[in-house]
């Protein structure tokens, strides 16, 4: 089922739209608008897919084993040495 719509538009991008059209790449300027809110669409979900996939993985952190300040700085200064050391 289709819903008429009206719509505003910047002067360019409803040239942008017409040049696709009039190139022939889309049959209408429906077809235009309808392919951009599909891409939006796609890209609104996959983002969520993504930021649900950190929240998993910051649960999954936060839950996980933990290490202290003083061992934290004890093994950054382990690797700076090293580091230092191999140079």
């Amino acid at each position: 089922m289709s819903v008429k719509s009206s719509i505003s538009l910047t002067d360019q991008q409803d040239a942008f739209a017409r040049s696709l059209v009039k190139s022939g790449q889309y049959s209408s300027m429906s077809s235009v608008l309808q392919q951009g809110l599909e891409l939006l669409c796609q890209k609104i979900e996959a983002e969520a897919v993504v930021t649900e996939a950190l929240r998993d993985l910051l649960q999954r952190r936060l839950k996980g084993p933990t290490i202290s300040t003083a061992e934290l700085e004890s093994r950054v200064d382990a690797m700076i040495e090293r580091k230092r050391r191999s140079v």
